[in-house]
């Protein structure tokens, strides 16, 4: 392999002998040993966050399952054996003292709603906040109906916070929040901004990581921190990841995968498309789109 400044020697100041289909297939060795630099200094980047999170601390969680147990009793139909089995991981990591920092990742439809839960019971039941931040204002009211529907039997007030919230409405939503009244808040990234404050956040639950990025991630978990304690983070997304992609690109994460759809779902096929035949897939799905 070759070394660093040999590549960089090579890419800047290409010799004769070059093949420059290697370079436009991007197979010569010396692009691959930069390709290399690149994940190793990724991974080791994401492995210190990850040891740097490990050495604070967090509110351990421990068994308290007397709401989730009125939750999954009002169930229609019963948690599939992958949903239980992410639950019990999750609940294991929430009874530590250092802060959860996991991944769920499953298909549409796979039941991650339903983890995110139950999750977020657990931390209620210790008389914690939680905090649900999805990337878009649709998803996030979709997640506080769901949420409302099944904790309003419990109890549980569901708050909800977005950029298209002004003036007064707005203002009740924060004071609820600082106040406690509200034990879960489901939002955007609003929820994250200098004005919201929280009242014992425990867990925080972000869907689709993917389209907030590490920085804003960790705002929201450095925002929770009151008296010493830092929130679990669950973080949740639909976007298949291969096992070796996800140890690269979230090495900061355990993962865990909800790979089990409960009965009567369709599976789900994920298909990338060029760009150059968007408009030939379209047209025929385009009347059962409008129906």
């Amino acid at each position: 392999m070759m070394t660093l400044p040999e590549a960089l020697r090579t890419l800047h100041r290409p010799p004769p002998t070059l093949q420059l289909s290697d370079l436009e297939t991007g197979q010569h060795p010396a692009q691959r040993r930069l390709i290399l630099e690149e994940l190793l200094a990724h991974n080791l980047s994401m492995l210190a966050l990850r040891a740097g999170a490990q050495r604070f601390h967090a509110q351990p969680l421990s068994a308290n399952d007397a709401l989730k147990n009125k939750l999954l009793a009002a169930l229609p139909f019963k948690p599939t054996g992958a949903q239980a089995r992410v639950v019990a991981e999750i609940e294991r990591d929430m009874a530590l003292d250092a802060p959860m920092m996991r991944l769920v990742q499953g298909d549409v439809g796979s039941g991650k709603t339903l983890v995110a839960a139950i999750a977020a019971l657990r931390a209620i039941a210790h008389g914690k906040q939680v905090a649900l931040m999805a990337p878009t204002e649709l998803l996030a009211e979709q997640h506080a109906n769901n949420f409302r529907n099944w904790f309003a039997p419990l109890g549980i007030e569901v708050g909800w916070l977005a950029g298209k919230q002004k003036g007064k409405a707005r203002l009740a939503q924060q004071e609820a929040i600082a106040s406690g009244q509200v034990q879960m808040i489901v939002g955007t990234h609003a929820i994250f901004q200098e004005q919201v404050q929280f009242n014992g956040l425990a867990l925080v639950i972000i869907d689709e990581q993917h389209r907030f990025g590490v920085h804003q991630r960790l705002a929201l978990w450095e925002k929770g921190q009151q008296q010493g304690f830092h929130p679990h983070q669950l973080i949740m997304t639909a976007t298949p990841i291969p096992r070796t992609l996800a140890m690269t690109a979230y090495a900061d994460l355990d993962t865990s995968v909800i790979d089990e759809l409960p009965p009567g779902r369709t599976p789900v096929t994920t298909v990338a498309i060029p760009d150059t035949r968007r408009k030939r897939h379209y047209r025929p799905r385009a009347p059962r789109l409008y129906d």
